[in-house]
């Protein structure tokens, strides 16, 4: 006698048989029960789940006459009368089943059509059963929607697919929809302990959980599994072989590398991934279990109370010491990095190269302990160089990291003394007996870089830009303007007139000073004095470049300031305004009160 396969063998035969699907098993048993049918059924889920079973089961309770031939519609098959057998057997010729995966086209379809002007020849109804039905053509489809509309009082349709999403909204709408769902891994835990107890076959608990875990919500993808870890285990299901078979790692390994990423161990983390690789174990298959350990952990974590679900699980009490040992925090961002990390094995040339790379990321992205806080160390600088021991430290200790967060004041960057000093007054570090003085630190603000305006060019130092008036300002003042206003001055000229400070005038000679000595250009002196000479002021000009205080530039930026001020004031005290502040809480967005364009 041939070998008849475990998912073929232990097909459930009625409804009190079938395992996960309850929703519907309730919903067809209630319809048999009150009589009360449809003529189209849709039953859509993925592979081997039971959409063809739940079919079969269908048509047998529709056809079937009871062990006396007496019998009429019922919920129960008997499974024993001509109808019921012959159903079994797929030999019941009022029982059709179409695999429209390779019988797509029109005329498939028309020839299945072509059979429901007949009544039927041994049961009570014709049941016309077309699987994967997404896979029909739009003709097909088409071709269909008449009959499957208002089919004859004997004729019920079942389909059945995969994909609901590829089949047209006018033939779901002419179905009585009902969805399979995925069987959780403890329902088809508990029916493989069944199916090996009938077939007394020894196996362990936890070869069980494995295959559970790899059928993926698919009982005829674990009956499948199980014959072949029977196969692989002669006879007989071990956690071992069913993991060597599988290609999955131990679950000991998996929590060594939990353990390890939680103490920050690096060296462990690679260790073992080493390993894994040496024994040729699926990297994809070591991050799902360390998705579904993580996953268990951050439940233990947010109800620490809940009764263990699986209480036969040896690794239960290893799994609960790592939720407590490990932060809720780290818990999460391991998931999620080991979560989409599986995305990510396909594109790199070495999967366990790019495992280990999934690992290490937690460690690169560990939240900082407490209290914790890296030190700097810079190296002794040598004479004439303090600005590039300046330069080498890192940059996370001159300026805050980016975050997500508020940003916070920067902390003081500690820097030996010697180096201040050679910064500040950009000399020679002290001699040889100072060496006590070049020990000892002083604290220096680290100052952010200004914010960028609404042109995007960064603000400039507050005490750079500053306004110091001179005797002299007001005067080259107003001559600038007079220039600017008359269209004599354009382009780098004009800067170069807005940019300097009037120092002395001597005559017919005035002597001006430029911070930027990219605006001391002969060409824009030139024109310039020019200008000047076409105004009547002076004949003759020189320009230095040196420290600024009083310029065109600073007293138009001063007097911007001003007005600027005054604005924000006069918006701050009006009445309205502050009303709404004082009964609602509001608050003047900083900057958002712009001066009107004159």
């Amino acid at each position: 006698m041939s070998y008849l396969v475990l998912a073929r063998k232990y097909r459930p035969r009625n409804f009190p048989e079938m395992v996960g699907q309850e929703h519907v098993v309730r919903a067809l048993t209630n319809a048999l029960t009150q009589q009360r049918l449809h003529h189209a059924y849709l039953f859509t889920g993925t592979r081997g789940i039971g959409k063809t079973t739940v079919s079969r089961i269908l048509a047998k309770s529709l056809n079937c006459t009871g062990a006396d031939g007496q019998g009429g519609i019922t919920a129960t098959p008997c499974g024993v009368c001509p109808g019921c057998v012959a159903i079994d057997a797929g030999r019941f010729p009022d029982y059709v089943e179409l695999d429209a995966a390779s019988n797509r086209g029109v005329d498939e379809v028309q020839g299945l059509l072509e059979q429901a002007v007949y009544k039927p020849v041994q049961g009570r109804f014709k049941v016309f059963m077309i699987d994967e039905v997404h896979m029909l053509t739009n003709t097909a489809f088409n071709a269909m929607l008449k009959t499957l509309e208002e089919p004859p009082e004997y004729l019920k349709f079942v389909l059945a697919t995969t994909d609901p999403q590829k089949v047209p909204v006018t033939v779901l709408s002419r179905c009585l929809q009902f969805n399979l769902r995925p069987m959780a891994p403890e329902t088809i835990h508990e029916h493989l302990a069944h199916v090996l107890a009938a077939e007394q076959i020894p196996f362990e608990l936890q070869a069980l959980r494995l295959i559970a875990r790899a059928a993926r919500g698919s009982m005829r993808d674990a009956l499948s599994l199980t014959d072949q870890a029977i196969a692989f285990g002669s006879g007989a299901l071990q956690e071992a072989a069913v993991r060597q078979m599988l290609g999955s790692a131990d679950r000991a390994q998996v929590l060594t590398l939990i353990d390890a990423l939680a103490r920050g161990d690096g060296r462990a983390v690679v260790q073992t991934s080493d390993e894994l690789r040496a024994q040729g174990l699926s990297a994809a298959s070591t991050l799902q279990e360390m998705v579904a350990v993580l996953q268990r952990m951050a439940v233990l974590q947010a109800v620490a109370d809940l009764p263990a679900t699986d209480a036969d699980d040896p690794d239960a009490p290893e799994i609960a010491r790592l939720a407590q040992a490990m932060p809720g925090d780290e818990v999460q961002l391991l998931y999620s990095i080991c979560l989409h990390g599986t995305e990510e094995l396909g594109l790199a040339p070495d999967e366990y190269a790019a495992l280990t790379m999934v690992l290490l990321r937690l460690l690169a992205f560990k939240p900082a302990a407490p209290g914790e806080k890296k030190k700097l160390t810079p190296p002794e600088p040598a004479p004439g160089q303090a600005a590039a021991s300046v330069a080498a430290a890192p940059a996370a200790d001159r300026a805050p990291a980016p975050s997500a967060a508020p940003a916070q004041p920067a902390a003081p960057l500690r820097l030996p003394v010697r180096s201040v000093e050679n910064i500040q007054q950009n000399t020679a570090p002290a001699p040889s007996g100072q060496a006590r003085a070049a020990t000892e630190t002083v604290e220096i603000p680290v100052r952010s870089l200004p914010a960028p305006d609404e042109h995007g060019t960064a603000a400039l130092d507050p005490e750079s830009t500053a306004l110091r008036p001179a005797e002299e300002g007001g005067f080259w003042h107003g001559v600038v303007h007079g220039l600017i206003e008359r269209q004599q001055v354009s382009a780098l000229t004009r800067e170069l007139a807005l940019q300097s400070q009037l120092v002395a005038r001597d005559g017919g000679h005035w002597h001006l000073r430029v911070e930027s000595a990219s605006l001391n250009q002969p060409t824009a002196r030139e024109r310039l004095c020019a200008a000047l000479r076409e105004a009547g002021h002076a004949s003759e000009i020189s320009v230095e470049v040196g420290p600024v205080g009083d310029s065109p530039a600073r007293r138009d930026a001063a007097a911007a300031a001003e007005r600027q001020r005054t604005a924000e004031a006069i918006v701050r005290n009006d009445p309205q305004v502050q009303q709404l502040m004082r009964d609602f809480g509001a608050k003047i967005v900083p900057g958002s009160v712009k001066l009107a364009s004159m």
